[in-house]
């Protein structure tokens, strides 16, 4: 009863952002929220609130103002910050001597890693080992880049749903479900359905 995307060149947090970037406009949408401990999805967060990120573990939402608190960058800066500060969920380490305090204050100041100077002579801001940090980004410019194209969600993941409507959870299909619940051997699954999908 749940939608479930294949993804073929894409990966699921593409289909994500995918997702929320094409219906977090419609009408009958109030509100996209994803729900993923993944940081790369911070990226998806929109200023006017349409998109926002759940934290679980806090159980609270996560608006623009939330990923600024959280990261200390905007969710456009998310991907520079990543490819400066690394993710390991991801499997790309970041630049070495870049950690989340001297990433976020140079992207609040220059927001992409094309905008910051290559000299810290250029820099408009004092961070504590600046220069080997602009010295770092100068020399490992080309891996920055590819760091910040893998946090970067593809947006074009293609989406077989053509309307929000499409995604509606209708309930689980009743003897599809009772026969994993038997081939599982976890009967009370069964007390965890709220609701089960119309038949025929």
């Amino acid at each position: 009863g749940v939608v479930v995307w294949r993804m073929v060149d894409f990966e699921a947090d593409d289909a994500l952002g995918a997702a929320a970037a094409r219906w977090a406009d419609e009408p009958e949408v109030e509100r996209v929220v994803v729900l993923t401990p993944d940081k790369d999805m911070a990226q998806c967060v929109r200023e006017d609130g349409r998109v926002q990120c759940y934290d679980r573990r806090k159980r609270a939402f996560m608006d623009a103002d939330g990923v600024r608190a959280k990261f200390g960058v905007s969710p456009a800066s998310i991907a520079d910050y990543l490819a400066l500060v690394g993710d390991s969920s991801d499997g790309y380490p970041g630049l070495p001597g870049w950690g989340a305090k001297s990433a976020a204050a140079v992207l609040t100041r220059y927001p992409h890693l094309e905008e910051i100077p290559h000299s810290v002579r250029g820099w408009d801001l004092s961070v504590r080992g600046g220069a080997m940090l602009a010295q770092v980004l100068r020399e490992l410019w080309d891996e920055a880049l590819l760091f910040r194209e893998l946090a970067t969600l593809r947006l074009d993941a293609p989406l077989p749903q053509r309307s929000p409507a499409e995604l509606e959870w209708r309930g689980a299909p009743r003897a599809p479900f009772e026969a994993m619940v038997e081939r599982l051997g976890a009967p009370k699954l069964m007390d965890r359905v709220h609701r089960w999908a119309a038949e025929g």
